[in-house]
């Protein structure tokens, strides 16, 4: 009996799928509400996210700007980037809260893409990991006699063709996030 690859291949999906929502949150130059979908504010003594209490909206390609639900709540959102790793200032005129993106410098241009490819490795070494328990599985099989040498092999095979396949998508996607990165 041939080893089932679907489990792997999903799990794989869904390590690829977490490397793009990571690489979201990397903030270009360009305005991008994706930048504050991880930040966090205390709203009635219990940590909310931002984006669950205000209106994110990209205004041109330069601001975003957050519109509370709630304008009491206001003060907190803007602590709340402030302490967070965005790195913009927001500015707030009392009903709206704007984040303006500076350009770039060439410096931080290079970090970036330091993290993308940091995040990239991460990335791929996620895959790894899900091949190599697939390969135990698959190992566990043969030692309990669910399955031939051959059938081993060709298991291992399909494995690794899957590890492949989905280390080159992270290289892909890290590539063109590297190049939209130090081309603006």
């Amino acid at each position: 009996m041939k080893y089932n690859t679907k489990e792997t291949e999903s799990k794989m999906q869904k390590s690829v799928a977490a490397y793009e929502n990571n690489l979201s949150t990397i903030r270009a130059s360009q305005a991008n509400s994706a930048i504050v979908s991880k930040v966090t504010f205390e709203y009635y003594g219990a940590p909310t996210k931002l984006v669950d209490m205000a209106s994110v909206a990209v205004t041109d390609p330069k601001t975003l700007t957050i519109t509370p639900y709630d304008r009491s709540t206001l003060k907190a959102m803007v602590k709340a980037l402030l302490a967070s790793d965005i790195g913009i200032t927001p500015a707030d005129d009392g009903s709206v809260i704007r984040l303006v993106f500076p350009p770039l410098t060439e410096e931080h241009r290079k970090s970036l893409a330091k993290q993308i490819q940091k995040m990239g490795e991460e990335a791929r070494v996620a895959i790894r990991n899900i091949r190599r328990d697939a390969n135990d599985d698959i190992k566990k099989q043969k030692k309990n006699g669910e399955m031939t040498e051959d059938e081993q092999k060709s298991s291992e095979k399909s494995v690794q063709d899957l590890t492949d396949r989905y280390v080159k998508i992270v290289d892909d996607i890290t590539t063109k996030k590297e190049k939209e990165i130090l081309k603006l």
